[in-house]
C-alpha cells in the first residue's frame, strides 16, 4: 500500500475564531492574542515518516499484503493446472477424433476466459479494497488533526514529501510529525489492548 498521502492532511479546525481585519494597533492587541503570540498557527507534518511509523498504516499494509499473497497464490495455482490440461491435450490431441478435440478446445477456452475474469475481478476486489482502508487512515489521521489544532490552536496543518511537496523549506519547530505520530500510535494502541481485552473475556452463557 504505496499510496502517497500527499492531500492527506490539508486545513484543520474550523472551529477556529477569525483574525481581525484592517490596520493592528498596540492598542488593539487583546489578551487573547497575547496568550497565543508564541504559538505557531501553521505547521507541517512529514507524510513519509507518517506512512513509516504509523502502526495503524503498517497493520493494515500487513493485512493488504497477505491477501493480496494470497490472491495471488490462488491464481498462480489455477493458472498452472490451467498449464497442465493445455499440455495434456497437445500431448493427446492427435488420438482424438474430431469432435473430441473441437469439445476440448472449446473447454479449454473457456477455462481460460474464467482465468482472466477472475484476475480481472480479484485485481479490482483488491484496488477497492485498497481504497476503502487509505479512506480509514486518512479519516482517522484527519479526525486527530482536528483534535489536535483545536486543543494547539493551529489553523493549518500542511504535509511534506521530499520531492514531492509544495514546502521548500520549513522551520524544524513547525515539525509536529513526531507529536502527532505519538498520539496516533497512543489511540491505536488503545484500541487494540480494548479489543483483546474483549476477545478475552469469558462470554456470557
Amino acid at each position: 500500500m504505496g499510496v502517497a498521502l500527499g492531500a492527506l492532511v490539508t486545513a484543520c479546525n474550523t472551529d477556529q475564531k477569525p483574525q481581525a481585519t484592517g490596520t493592528a494597533t498596540t492598542s488593539a492587541a487583546s489578551t487573547d492574542s497575547l496568550a497565543t503570540a508564541g504559538t505557531a498557527e501553521i505547521v507541517y507534518i512529514n507524510s513519509d515518516s507518517l506512512l513509516s511509523k504509523y502502526e495503524y498504516f503498517k497493520d493494515a499494509r500487513t493485512r493488504f499484503q497477505s491477501k493480496t499473497e494470497k490472491a495471488e497464490k490462488d491464481l498462480q495455482s489455477k493458472a498452472a493446472a490451467f498449464e497442465k490440461e493445455v499440455q495434456n491435450y497437445q500431448r493427446t490431441g492427435g488420438n482424438m477424433t474430431v469432435e473430441q478435440r473441437a469439445s476440448t478446445e472449446q473447454k479449454l477456452a473457456q477455462r481460460q476466459q474464467q482465468l482472466q475474469q477472475q484476475s480481472q475481478t480479484t485485481g479490482n476486489q483488491l484496488a477497492t479494497e485498497e481504497a476503502e482502508e487509505m479512506k480509514k487512515i486518512y479519516d482517522r489521521v484527519e479526525a486527530y488533526l482536528q483534535k489536535l489544532s483545536q486543543e494547539k490552536g493551529y489553523k493549518m496543518v500542511l504535509t511534506y514529501s521530499r520531492g514531492q511537496s509544495a514546502i521548500l523549506y520549513g522551520d524544524n519547530s513547525l515539525d509536529i510529525t513526531e507529536e502527532v505520530l505519538t498520539g496516533l500510535n497512543s489511540e491505536y494502541d488503545t484500541e487494540k489492548t480494548a479489543a483483546k481485552s474483549t476477545e478475552a473475556a469469558p462470554k456470557k452463557k
